[in-house]
């Protein structure tokens, strides 16, 4: 077995906050995209997870599963791919206005903002 081994799967590891984070919130660290599992101040290790499902906050419609979900330099999940960087995939849908939707994060991915 190497010892130098630090994770069996890399679904769920630490990274340095990029902004004041609290469990739950979407989290984009480089090529990263995953969500919290605790809290942390800008700078401290933060628990991503890159797997599994959550119901985040999304602003802009969703009219069908599997429609991409991006996420903003700052934090915040919207469906406007200029500028952003894809999150994940949203698993249901909904309305215009800011509101949950269950989003699936794509884990590790290396992209550019779109529209860059």
């Amino acid at each position: 077995m190497a010892k130098n081994q630090r994770y069996t799967n890399a679904l769920h590891i630490s990274v340095t906050a990029p902004r004041d984070i609290k469990s739950g919130d979407p989290v984009r660290v480089g090529s990263i995209c995953g969500v919290a599992q605790i809290d942390a101040k800008s700078g401290e290790k933060v628990t991503v997870w890159l797997d599994g499902s959550y119901d985040l906050t999304v602003t802009g419609a969703i009219a069908s599963e599997g429609m991409p979900v991006y996420i903003t330099s700052a934090g915040a999940l919207n469906t406007t791919a200029a500028g952003n960087f894809l999150f994940g995939v949203a698993l249901g849908t909904k309305a215009a206005a800011a509101g949950p939707v269950e989003v699936a994060p794509i884990g590790y991915t290396t992209q550019t903002a779109a529209g860059v």
